[in-house]
């Protein structure tokens, strides 16, 4: 039987079928350096406009333990992006882009908070994925899934997108709500759907946590997100096969029997050992990598893979993000979850968003 694979976003998806023949290319081989950033909210009253959208009561209905329909591959003949394009900086050399990033601890704690939720709409829908904090010189970059910031079928970035990290399961957002700036991918991504670059870094403003006032609430600015949480740390060109990979997310959907093990509302893991090659041809993964024995479900999206992941501190280095789960034997539950393979052209796109600037306190 041919086995199936589906987005792991917050949301009942058509499933894909696909083949797993073994990628059989070279680590660290040199892919194009083509980075395409797109604005989410720049100004202080896109961002007011954007948190107003989120009020308390709308977080608290966000997280359905039955989750909606969302984006699906693009064809190869989508348009051209027609979002706002965002100025970026002279593109960074490969040999920086390749370096490691080491992880951040929050300001003012012993362990860091990294992981948590990204809230959006793409037309009159909301959805969410799974996603984490990245250490930054901006302090202010989430890694996430590409498919949970940017639609290449209609060629559109999603709208109201925030990200809430630790968040509770009745809506609280202990640690802040930051809205999105601006998002940065590959352009075969925002181009074709291109699943070998289904993983985007997106620079978020500073946050704030909404406070009641006279019946309402009112926006009390937190400061910069890496600050706050920490910042996990980057590892790219390994090898699978030689490393060990714990992968993290929300699991919400259902599993191919109609069963949900899962509500979405609790930070899952999947701690197991090498990962391997994999691909697929009708999503145009040529080089994904698949972590074994792992059964999250759509909601997991976007969560990262960390490496030498340290419990204490709450810290690892990213490695990949949840983008497709498998059901390799065809049977009734998905036994594997998968990551576009992080190399230097990742490094670049991750650079491009820690170089973004955003403006100062929220008001």
């Amino acid at each position: 039987m041919i086995p199936r694979a589906r987005h792991l976003v917050a949301a009942a998806l058509s499933s894909a079928l696909l083949m797993l023949p073994a990628f059989t290319g070279v680590a660290n081989a040199a892919p194009d350096s083509r980075v395409f950033a797109v604005t989410l909210a720049k100004t202080p009253v896109d961002v007011k406009r954007v948190a107003d959208y989120w009020q308390p009561a709308r977080l608290k209905n966000a997280d359905p333990a039955t989750p909606g329909a969302a984006a699906t591959p693009a064809p190869s003949s989508s348009p051209a992006p027609s979002s706002p394009a965002v100025e970026v900086p002279s593109p960074v050399t490969r040999t920086t882009a390749a370096q490691p990033v080491a992880p951040v601890l929050p300001r003012k704690r012993t362990a860091a908070t990294t992981m948590g939720k990204v809230f959006f709409r793409f037309g009159d829908k909301e959805y969410w994925c799974s996603a984490s904090a990245i250490a930054a010189k901006n302090r202010s970059v989430v890694a996430t899934a590409a498919h949970c910031a940017y639609d290449p079928r209609q060629a559109k970035a999603a709208d109201y997108w925030i990200f809430v990290p630790n968040p509770g399961e009745n809506g609280e957002t202990p640690d802040g709500i930051y809205v999105g700036a601006s998002v940065s991918m590959h352009e075969d991504w925002s181009g074709k759907g291109d699943y070998d670059f289904d993983y985007a870094f997106v620079t978020v403003h500073r946050g704030f946590k909404w406070v009641p006032k006279n019946g309402g609430y009112v926006m009390q600015d937190v400061g910069r997100l890496q600050d706050n949480v920490g910042g996990q740390g980057i590892e790219l060109n390994k090898k699978p096969g030689t490393y060990s990979v714990a992968a993290w997310g929300y699991p919400a959907g259902a599993q191919p029997d109609g069963s949900h093990p899962f509500d979405g509302k609790s930070l899952k893991t999947c701690r197991q050992g090498p990962t391997r090659w994999t691909s697929a041809v009708s999503l145009d993964l040529q080089k994904g990598v698949q972590l074994l024995s792992c059964d999250f479900s759509p909601g997991a999206s976007g969560g990262p893979w960390l490496i030498g992941y340290n419990p204490d501190r709450g810290l690892g280095s990213l490695n990949g993000v949840n983008s497709l789960t498998w059901n390799r034997d065809a049977k009734d539950w998905y036994d594997a979850v998968s990551s576009p393979y992080f190399d230097t052209t990742t490094g670049e796109i991750y650079r491009r968003a820690a170089a973004q600037t955003t403006p100062g306190k929220v008001t």
